[in-house]
């Protein structure tokens, strides 16, 4: 019972590092650029 609680514990921090590696990415300013660059893209014209 022990090495499946372990297993969980370990499944969740590690799903919680992905977490705020991916919400750090999203806000990192050197991707700034290119995400509003993106945001823009619906509303250009051909």
């Amino acid at each position: 019972m022990t090495d499946l609680t372990t297993l969980r514990v370990a499944a969740t921090l590690l799903c919680f590092a992905l977490f705020l590696g991916i919400v750090a990415w999203a806000y990192a300013r050197r991707n700034a650029a290119r995400f509003d660059e993106a945001a823009h893209l619906p509303f250009e014209q051909d």
